[in-house]
């Protein structure tokens, strides 16, 4: 873990000065069959896209609450980060995507009989997001309803 002296003081002021959210209670559902039978995607706020895909919009204030389908084949090594923030050094991700985005290691999950499926889309969104209002009344639903029209059980949500 890092100590916040390691950044710079214009992000440290940020950071200290920024009204973080608490949601209370925490949003969740029990699972409705055991994870050896549930289809699971993955929901990352590592901001990547694919090359057909468009860029996230850095120049958003408040940060660009949409989001990018990413297909459940999709080859790892063809994802962009397109993550705008500055707090953290991106080469790791860059390097291997499976750190922001474990879809090899979901697919390994699923020969396993670890779980039941991958799903067939998964959802890329921008991190760094410091105004989440419309992300959480608009964005957040219209993933939401991708993954429920997929028949997926279960989101393991990846935050970059």
């Amino acid at each position: 873990m890092g100590d916040l002296n390691e950044f710079p003081l214009s992000l440290r002021l940020f950071l200290q000065a920024y009204p973080w959210r608490r949601v209370t209670p925490v949003p969740w559902a029990p699972l409705r069959r055991p994870l050896s039978q549930s289809r699971v995607a993955l929901v990352t706020s590592a901001g990547f896209v694919r090359p057909s895909q468009t860029p996230f919009d850095g120049g958003i204030r408040g940060g660009d609450t949409s989001f990018r389908v990413i297909p459940g084949d999709a080859e790892l090594s063809e994802l962009n980060d397109g993550q705008r923030s500055e707090s953290f050094d991106h080469t790791g991700m860059r390097q291997d995507p499976n750190l922001a985005f474990p879809l090899d290691r979901l697919r390994e999950l699923a020969a396993r009989g670890r779980i039941g499926s991958v799903a067939p889309r998964h959802l890329s969104y921008m991190g760094s997001i410091t105004a989440p209002g419309r992300l959480i009344r608009e964005t957040a639903v219209e993933g939401a309803k991708i993954l429920t029209e997929d028949q997926t059980d279960a989101a393991l949500l990846v935050p970059v």
